[in-house]
């Protein structure tokens, strides 16, 4: 198995790169993620790697921490969901919003990804609980302590829910008050992402 690439990279084509290992060149499908923190082509590049096996191809998946990779090995084990879904969630997600989202059970926030409907986002949350769940701790904001969690999370699915994006709604969250309702806490927030 390839589980890691050095190399040059040669090419930049989302999802798609082509990393140049001493002459033998490696097309790697990356999430979007991973992709937005590459270097410029030419520079060097090292990536942790899954290979998939099907029946007609050889699938070279990169990742640019071995925390995302286990993430993705953790995410194709759940049933139905293949490779290129798996890719699509941690493209629009981080695995710390992932963690965070299945830790609080936050439906409404894995069915904003492409191809995830209702029910593969339920089996996400469900399959997921305490796999991914233990590094949602890290990854609160500070300001959403064990007694605020609730009020920020009804708040960021608001934020949400009026079109504004996941990093949007985060940056936003970290400026509120820790004791706060939810009514005012949107207020808040809306004010700080107009500005």
């Amino acid at each position: 198995m390839i589980g890691k690439l050095t190399g040059t990279l040669a090419e930049k084509n989302p999802p798609h790169i082509l990393i140049d290992c001493q002459g033998v060149g490696y097309e790697v499908l990356v999430s979007m993620n991973t992709f937005y923190h590459l270097p410029a082509p030419g520079e060097r590049v090292s990536l942790a790697t899954q290979l998939i096996v099907r029946e007609d191809a050889h699938l070279l998946y990169g990742f640019g921490s071995a925390q995302e990779r286990s993430c993705f090995r953790e995410l194709i084990k759940v049933s139905g969901l293949g490779p290129k879904t798996a890719l699509a969630v941690l493209s629009g997600l981080t695995v710390q919003e992932l963690a965070a989202a299945i830790a609080q059970q936050e439906l409404g926030r894995l069915t904003r990804i492409p191809g995830i409907g209702k029910k593969t986002a339920e089996r996400l949350l469900l399959e997921l609980k305490g796999k991914i769940g233990d590094a949602a701790d890290a990854s609160l904001p500070a300001a959403a302590g064990q007694q605020a969690a609730p009020e920020h999370a009804d708040i960021l699915q608001a934020l949400l829910a009026l079109g504004y994006s996941d990093k949007e709604a985060q940056q936003s969250l970290k400026n509120l008050p820790n004791a706060i309702s939810v009514s005012e806490g949107i207020r808040f927030a809306l004010k700080s992402l107009s500005k």
